[in-house]
């Protein structure tokens, strides 16, 4: 009876060839297959270094299929190597609904670690507070991306996006619109390939900077949005209070603070107790449901 195979999880350059790792390298020459997002750009890499393998496509579309193919050549006893075009796989790249179909199967998974788009523009942000939330791709919809955006709001660390060219100005229009433009903004385009750029400036400054060079707007982004270290008055504020109010002239009490947290992007606690101060001051809403 076979051997159990191995999948590996290359991380392999996001634009510099010369940041692969020799770990990688050894393990994309010693695997019977590669499973890559795109074979075509991954039988580029490969023939860079010399590297002739199968290649599998394994992309967004046929995943959920693919990943049943791959199991059964890992239970037949072969060693498999997961690629995506750039950076490490399953990170905002298709191979998460491989990597979990294969471990569901009790099939050994191994992590080869290298470029990550992330951790490059992080470690070239100067970003002194500790701690960051990737979020990946924002919807492309402008106003599921502004929703998004809202619900993220309150936490204290770093955000951490990626985006496409096409999309990239009304993206950053949004982040200013929702998060204010007093916040700071480092935008990390085309990292490790020629024209890299690393731009911080204000979040109400960055749209103008864009559109002052067309061309950076082009290529492949990480944004950090830096921790909003502005204070914050105590209590909720003017326009939040006139939004608890005016649900909970038409809602009961919960789903009037469920609407306002989802809308404001405030606590959900703190929104209770004013409802409850509220409703309390209110003669008129005595019936209504708690």
């Amino acid at each position: 009876m076979n051997e159990i195979g191995t999948l590996y999880v290359v991380a392999t350059p996001i634009g510099n060839l010369g940041d692969i790792s020799q770990r990688a390298l050894d393990t994309l020459q010693k695997v019977d297959a590669i499973a890559a997002e795109d074979t075509r750009h991954s039988v580029g890499l490969l023939r860079h270094f010399g590297i002739s393998k199968p290649l599998l496509a394994v992309h967004e579309h046929n995943e959920q299929q693919s990943a049943q193919g791959l199991i059964k050549k890992l239970q037949a006893g072969e060693s498999i190597a997961l690629v995506t075009d750039a950076g490490t796989p399953a990170v905002s790249d298709p191979g998460a609904v491989v990597v979990q179909a294969v471990r569901q199967a009790g099939i050994k998974v191994v992590p080869v670690p290298g470029a990550s788009a992330v951790i490059a523009a992080l470690s070239a942000a100067g970003i002194v507070q500790s701690g960051f939330y990737f979020d990946g791709f924002l919807p492309a919809s402008g106003s599921q991306r502004r929703k998004r955006l809202q619900s993220l709001k309150a936490i204290p660390t770093t955000l951490v996006f990626y985006e496409a060219p096409h999309r990239i100005v009304e993206c950053v229009q949004d982040m200013q619109d929702v998060l204010g433009g007093a916040r700071q903004l480092t935008l990390a385009r085309e990292l490790t390939k020629t024209f890299e750029t690393i731009h911080s400036c204000l979040l109400t400054d960055a749209v103008d900077w864009l559109n002052a060079d067309l061309n950076q707007q082009r290529g492949e982004f990480v944004l950090l949005v830096h921790p909003d270290l502005q204070e914050k008055p105590e209590g909720l504020d003017e326009e939040t209070l006139r939004i608890l109010k005016r649900l909970l002239q038409e809602l009961p009490l919960k789903q009037a603070v469920a609407l306002a947290t989802d809308i404001t992007g405030q606590k959900k606690n703190e929104l209770y107790e004013a409802a409850l101060a509220l409703k309390a001051a209110s003669p008129q809403s005595q019936g209504n449901e708690p």
